[in-house]
């Protein structure tokens, strides 16, 4: 029993507060045959991640996985959200993982199923066009209206964030939140999530930017109502309840999602 237990691969998280690597707690909990635990790092006092997480890989960002089994000289090291999420899905989670093929067109080009197509778009889609859109909107909102900047400077950095808006963001962000309303609209037969009928690695990896957005209101929910619901179905979900309630138990404190 002892060395059945030893042969389980061990799986740790480096969970920074406020970051992206709360969706790996929800797919951590999704893995069959792992063992798996959480190591816990706050933002310093600038909202930046500590220097410590850059003795587990030089970028100091997270989420970082570190993986243990019996085979390995050392642990296993991965960085960056969608890679981790790939991994995962390839060893412990291909339930997560829509059918590839359509039947009898193995191997060929677009031969694909539309869930499959999806879900690979999805895990490059969440962290690249979409993500870098909101990261850009939050920052330019914190140059607009942080308290911190002297009251006579506020007009010109209001200004900045305005012209920024007009001239960029708003159509940006409409084109995604128009696309992604179309997506729902369009899951494959008749699906509730991204993907289709199922939840995939897909639909867990797009919470963290979905989220954000409607919290931070960055679209009108009412103009975007399979958006809007699609998100808060997200968010009561069991799985996304059950990694909040995982993280709280181990911080002590409330989770946020964002600094």
């Amino acid at each position: 029993m002892a060395e059945q237990i030893l042969q389980k691969p061990k799986v740790t998280l480096h969970w920074l507060n406020q970051s992206r690597s709360q969706r790996i707690v929800w797919l951590l909990q999704e893995c069959k045959g792992i063992d798996w635990d959480l190591k816990i790092y706050k933002r310093d006092s600038d909202s930046l991640a500590p220097t410590a997480l850059k003795k587990i890989h030089p970028l100091g960002k997270s989420p970082v996985i570190s993986i243990e089994t019996p085979a390995l000289a050392k642990p296993l090291v991965l960085a960056e959200s969608g890679t981790i999420i790939e991994y995962l899905c390839d060893h412990f989670a291909q339930h997560l993982v829509p059918r590839r093929y359509q039947d009898g067109k193995d191997g060929q080009v677009g031969g694909e199923t539309e869930e499959w197509l999806r879900f690979r778009m999805y895990m490059h889609y969440a962290e690249g066009s979409l993500m870098s859109t909101l990261l850009l909107a939050m920052v330019i909102d914190n140059i607009g209206d942080n308290p911190a900047t002297p009251f006579f400077i506020r007009p010109i950095t209001r200004a900045i964030s305005s012209k920024v808006y007009s001239i960029f963001l708003t159509n940006t962000l409409k084109t995604h939140f128009d696309f992604l309303e179309q997506q729902l609209a369009t899951s494959p037969g008749d699906g509730k999530y991204l993907c289709g009928a199922e939840l995939t690695a897909a639909d867990i990896f797009m919470t963290f930017p979905l989220v954000a957005a409607l919290n931070k209101k960055k679209y009108d929910a009412a103009r975007y109502p399979k958006l809007s619901g699609y998100t808060k179905m997200m968010e009561n979900h069991q799985g996304y309840k059950a990694c909040i309630k995982k993280t709280e138990e181990l911080t002590g404190e409330k989770y946020e999602l964002l600094p």
